[in-house]
């Protein structure tokens, strides 16, 4: 990874908007077990509301692992264990009595590579939208062209809205995996890598999105790309072999981190 300088990137310094930045995730001492494998350490970290968060680090480190406890994707795995505590508006979402469907209607996810279903533009959203019991023709297109609005992408779609979603570009096949995840309306929007398979004019155009995003939900985005978590995060998150070494603000960890490990990172000198 080339070194970064300070002068080389552009910091996101937008103040978030009034009331924002109250507490929304919370988790203590979690710890996260592939059979012996020891992938978490005791992650303790509290994430603002209606903030862009950057987890950043080598491959391997447990930042994916990280994001995916936040809607339980890792009970998928049948040799996990976790330990401590991850709550969400106060809520422990390891709790017996939690539904983990209503969790994750609760969560967006957008992965790495886009994952269109092969049906129409129009069915990518209305599909999620008749299981969770929405039914009238009128709410579904007005929450479909809603979506796609606030995914940037009805201009270029609203003439083909019933031809196949497999015939959008890359870029717009994963703007239609956004508009389809806030489509639902979630709190929280998890980013695993969204733009990395992307060209630059396309990850510039999920970077904006991500910034218009933030007015209405909290982002969590992991990222290989030090650029981009420096001009779209507010706070970033540096994960290294499975510990959580050091989270601030975004301008602090890239121009003045606290950690000589950090510092050592996101300046090139490894990872």
């Amino acid at each position: 990874m080339a070194a970064i300088s300070s002068s080389q990137v552009t910091l996101n310094t937008v103040k978030p908007t009034v009331g924002a930045g109250e507490p929304l995730i919370t988790s203590e001492q979690v710890n996260l077990y592939y059979g012996t494998s020891h992938a978490l350490k005791g992650i303790s970290v509290t994430l603002g509301e209606r903030h862009v968060t950057a987890f950043i680090g080598p491959s391997g480190c447990g930042k994916s692992t990280f994001l995916r406890c936040f809607n339980r994707m890792n009970d998928l795995i049948d040799s996990v264990r976790i330990t401590g505590s991850i709550k969400i508006g106060g809520q422990d979402i390891y709790s017996k009595d939690v539904d983990v469907i209503e969790l994750r209607k609760r969560i967006g996810m957008v992965f790495q590579k886009s994952n269109p279903f092969p049906k129409s533009i129009y069915e990518n959203i209305a599909y999620g939208l008749k299981l969770h019991g929405m039914k009238a023709k009128s709410d579904l297109d007005s929450t479909v062209e809603q979506s796609l609005r606030g995914a940037a992408l009805w201009e270029e779609v609203k003439d083909r809205l019933h031809t196949s979603a497999m015939g959008l570009s890359g870029g717009q096949q994963q703007r239609l995996c956004i508009a389809r995840a806030i489509a639902i309306k979630p709190e929280i929007l998890l980013m695993d890598e969204p733009a990395s398979a992307l060209d630059p004019i396309a990850t510039a155009k999920i970077e904006e999105l991500i910034l218009e995003l933030k007015k209405d939900f909290t982002i969590v985005i992991v990222t290989h790309n030090m650029q981009q978590a420096a001009r779209i995060s507010d706070y970033t998150a540096f994960f290294y072999l499975g510990e959580l070494v050091e989270f601030d603000t975004t301008a602090k960890i890239f121009t003045n981190p606290s950690k000589r490990q950090t510092e050592d990172y996101v300046t090139g000198r490894f990872g």
